[in-house]
């Protein structure tokens, strides 16, 4: 199986980054405060080449690259039924407890692609939108920019179904910032890593900022009434343009994760609670 080592090395290293969710890949020091010697991300390296110039006018073609993980924003403010919701997601996919959806390789959804394993992301111009990829699971996103309104009324009798991704439009807000609006996300899914729930007429705004010609910022922004008080900015985030990408082959294989679960995390699950006896 060409893809179980690179698999089992991600396991690990997903592993270590979610024991701290403050931390992504170009943090420079360890967790003992020691100078960190391994060699410079490709993300440290590109932050090194500058501007390179102005920003040129909607266009967000190209490869970028970001930090393995983006900052998150505070703890939102729940409603009574997000706390409930949210007491039942268990973080942490590499556990033997855990009720992350990752777990098993179900899709990301939608936001998690945004929030979750950020390090590589592309944007291709097509005729009726813009399609957004995202290189962990190859997820492929189009964003309708044909003035066409979001679909109403999930789950009611002939209206849409929900999808793992959901549905999306956007616009240009000015010369250089792609605003991308998405509702419709199956509700099954978290918003992120942390286990943060959703309802499935959540909105969500993506805002991509091209500040110049390498550096494009990203802010995520949530809506969804049902489960938070106010609306929240989830997390913030910088890629980095890339001229000459090559794309890692970045797949949670679910034959492999179960393998995993059986083999390592659910055995180690039942030694820690036969050890508190």
């Amino acid at each position: 199986m060409k893809n179980y080592s690179i698999v089992s090395f991600g396991l690990l290293t997903a592993a270590l980054a979610l024991s701290s969710l403050a931390r992504s890949q170009d943090t420079p020091t360890s967790r003992a405060g020691q100078v960190d010697q391994r060699p410079p991300s490709v993300y440290q390296k590109l932050a090194e080449a500058g501007p390179g110039g102005p920003a040129p006018v909607h266009d967000l073609t190209g490869f970028w690259n970001g930090p393995l993980e983006p900052n998150f924003a505070d703890m939102p403010s729940l409603t009574a039924l997000g706390q409930s919701k949210f007491k039942m997601n268990i973080p942490d996919p590499f556990s033997a407890h855990s009720n992350d959806p990752w777990r098993t390789c179900d899709p990301f959804g939608f936001p998690r692609s945004a929030t979750n394993e950020t390090r590589g992301l592309a944007f291709a111009t097509m005729p009726q939108g813009i399609v957004i990829m995202t290189q962990y699971s190859k997820i492929w996103r189009m964003v309708w920019m044909d003035g066409r309104p979001l679909p109403k009324n999930f789950g009611t009798k002939g209206g849409p179904s929900s999808r793992w991704y959901g549905y999306s439009i956007g616009h240009w807000d000015g010369d250089n910032t792609l605003v991308v609006e998405t509702t419709g996300v199956d509700d099954t899914t978290w918003i992120d890593r942390r286990g943060y729930p959703h309802s499935v007429n959540m909105h969500v705004e993506e805002r991509y900022t091209r500040v110049d010609r390498n550096d494009l910022g990203l802010t995520v922004t949530i809506d969804d009434p049902k489960m938070y008080t106010k609306p929240f900015v989830d997390v913030t985030n910088k890629f980095r343009f890339t001229p000459q990408q090559q794309e890692d082959e970045q797949l949670c294989v679910p034959s492999q994760a179960i393998d995993y679960l059986n083999t390592i995390a659910i055995p180690a699950g039942q030694d820690e609670i036969a050890g508190q006896k």
